[in-house]
């Protein structure tokens, strides 16, 4: 069994698990990634936050040792207040005190003021960002005046700080807030991975029960079992089951028909072979013409059979509708068949409409006509008369075949169209004229019926819905 390109190429592209992990731990990822650079932005504005509370207290305090006296400056500060300020040897503190702004007075360093205008003294301390011997440092600077009214002097108070404490305290908050994030992450993957696995384990069975008939071939077609199953795996499961189901039958109907196919071929070849080896024995040329006779009307039966077997065959090949004239087809086949009749003392008629434009494939319809015409001609008898007709029944399109012989009785019209039924013993007929037929009438998404006419004989009709020519879909 040549299974599908699809199938054999199965290793191709990404498995379904693989598939829904990038589904849902792709977008946890990004999130996640989002979520620590949001996380990283917090940090630095909460460690930013406390070095300026942090510097804003120290300047103030510095500020507070800096005392106007008169037209002078009392500065108390003591050395212990200095170590205590310098005394984390890891966060470098710098400090400054100058008047005017900028002129040194007190300090361990030399401190950059801000950039821009000078804004005038206020309570509140100022905080900026200035490099300080080539290192980024935080500063935090507060003015205030001090002298006379008339003439005030203005003094300058800044304390810095190395921003290492601020990378230091971000990196301290950002792995407090991640590494519980990460564990979660880690967590919710594996359950993740685990839920994925755990419910493609109905796929794995399916997969594994239709890999185990893999070397069966066709010869195990029977239903997949699945009882646990969510809904979409049974959905699934039971298309599967529908097409073991539609194979199944398929293989039934061939080979029953394989097997009517032989049997119906080997009695008329075995009556030639018989009839052959009798001819080769006889010596009276009168009886040696009989005997040839009764061969080649055998041959002529074998190769009808094998004729109908093909159009058998061929009735199973996807076809494709095209815009058909069914009247003048109809009026054709009637015509070829025209001096076939008048041998036959026949009267054969065509009734019905002179153009009928509609959606069809001409050589199945001729050869369901030509089927039609034969049966009437073969069964009806001489003198009867066969009508061949095309006619509108609102909405459908009907083709029949009528004659006045002597019909079938009631108990055989539902066997009509029976592959290798046949209601009569005569010579020349094999039993699948009707049954292609039908299988013409399904192919145009119809059907074919047949009726007992009044007051004798058989009418066979062909019956689909009308299709425009513009819209065939078939």
């Amino acid at each position: 069994m040549t299974m599908p390109t699809a199938a054999r190429h199965h290793g191709q592209g990404l498995s379904l698990k693989r598939q829904l992990l990038l589904c849902l731990l792709l977008p946890q990822l990004v999130l996640f990634l989002v979520g620590g650079a949001l996380a990283y932005r917090m940090a630095m504005n909460y460690a930013e936050k406390a070095i300026d509370q942090s510097l804003t207290q120290l300047v103030r305090s510095l500020a507070r040792q800096v005392k106007p006296i008169g037209s002078g400056l009392l500065i108390d500060f003591p050395r212990t207040a200095q170590d205590i300020i310098e005394q984390d040897p890891t966060d470098r503190v710098s400090y400054m005190v100058s008047s005017p702004p900028g002129s040194f007075l007190l300090g361990n360093g030399k401190l950059p003021g801000p950039a821009g205008e000078l804004q005038p003294p206020s309570h509140e301390a100022r905080r900026y960002n200035a490099p300080v011997d080539g290192k980024p440092m935080r500063v935090a600077l507060l003015e205030v005046d001090y002298g006379d009214v008339g003439a005030p002097r203005r003094l300058r108070v800044q304390v810095a700080k190395s921003l290492a404490l601020q990378q230091r305290l971000t990196a301290e908050l950002i792995a407090d807030m991640l590494t519980p994030l990460l564990l979660l992450a880690g967590v919710l993957g594996v359950l993740v991975y685990g839920g994925i696995s755990r419910g493609l384990q109905p796929l794995t069975r399916l997969q594994a029960q239709l890999g185990a008939r893999r070397d069966q071939a066709l010869s195990d077609l029977s239903p997949i079992e699945m009882t646990e199953a969510p809904q979409e795996v049974h959905a699934l499961t039971g298309a599967v089951n529908h097409l073991l189901s539609a194979v199944r039958r398929s293989l039934g109907q061939e080979k029953r028909f394989l097997n009517d196919a032989a049997h119906q071929l080997r009695t008329p070849l075995a009556g030639l072979i018989s009839q052959t080896e009798l001819a080769l024995a006889e010596n009276d040329p009168q009886a040696l013409r009989a005997r040839l006779a009764k061969v080649l009307s055998g041959a002529r039966r074998s190769a009808h059979l094998v004729q109908q077997l093909l159009s058998l065959a061929r009735n199973e090949v996807e076809v494709t509708l095209q815009p058909l004239d069914v009247a003048r087809l109809a009026r054709e086949v009637a015509r070829d068949w025209t001096p076939r009749a008048l041998e036959a003392a026949i009267d054969l008629d065509y009734e019905g409409a002179d153009h009928l434009m509609l959606a069809g494939e001409a050589f199945l319809l001729r050869e369901a006509l030509n089927n039609l015409i034969d049966n009437a001609l073969r069964y009806a008898g001489s003198g009867s008369e066969v009508t061949l007709s095309v006619q509108m029944q609102g909405t459908q399109v009907v083709l029949e075949v009528a004659d006045n012989g002597p019909g079938l009785s009631a108990q055989d019209l539902p066997h009509v169209f029976e592959r290798f039924w046949r209601a009569s013993d005569a010579p020349g007929g094999c039993g699948l004229g009707l049954a292609i037929v039908a299988g013409i009438a399904q192919r145009h998404g119809g059907r074919a019926q047949v009726l007992a006419a009044r007051p004798q004989g058989l009418r066979v009709q062909l019956c689909w819905p009308v299709r425009l020519p513009g819209n065939v879909d078939l």
